[in-house]
């Protein structure tokens, strides 16, 4: 039987995710997927959908709206694949008890705000441009590490080539197999 996996979106949702559907091409014949739209998990009710409404949807409430809503659906152990403010309500669900086998979390935002971390296993990826990056300060104090990729910004997830790091990164740990996910050139 196949592990579940759950993803969570970045701030826009499935409305801007194109590419989500190529995390899910690559991963849906390894694991049972569920997807959750940040948007809809915070209950997100925006008029005017600019990148600045949404952000303060998030901000002002929908975070911990979308927590409560991911601790309310998911009560078996897992893994978690989260972007950016996906990232951060995984993140902050874990904090409160979301059972978790591992999170792979790409350019969550938020975090380095944050002082204390899951205890649950996690990896963080995040663009060397990526304004929202946790600094080193903060993970040393937090006991954190983070991968850093080279001339990436915060939309690395959106990327083919991350895309395909993240694929079999998180196969290779569930798995413990390298598949094969063709390159693309």
């Amino acid at each position: 039987m196949a592990q579940k996996l759950v993803i969570v979106s970045d701030m826009w949702g499935a409305k801007k995710g194109l590419w989500i559907t190529s995390y899910l091409g690559y991963l849906q014949q390894y694991f049972d997927i569920t997807f959750y739209d940040s948007q809809q998990l915070a209950n997100l009710d925006i008029l005017v959908h600019s990148e600045e409404n949404i952000h303060s949807a998030f901000v002002d409430g929908g975070i911990d709206t979308a927590v409560s809503h991911l601790l309310k659906k998911e009560k078996e152990p897992c893994y978690y694949l989260a972007f950016s403010i996906g990232a951060t309500i995984v993140w902050e669900a874990a904090k409160k008890g979301l059972p978790v086998k591992s999170f792979y979390s790409v350019s969550a935002t938020r975090i380095r705000l944050k002082n204390e971390r899951p205890n649950v296993p996690f990896q963080l990826v995040y663009g060397e441009n990526d304004p929202f990056k946790p600094s080193d300060e903060w993970a040393d104090r937090l006991g954190v590490d983070m991968e850093v990729v080279s001339n990436y910004g915060h939309t690395l997830y959106s990327d083919e080539k991350i895309i395909q790091k993240v694929c079999l990164d998180l196969l290779q740990e569930v798995t413990q197999i390298a598949p094969q996910i063709k390159k693309v050139v």
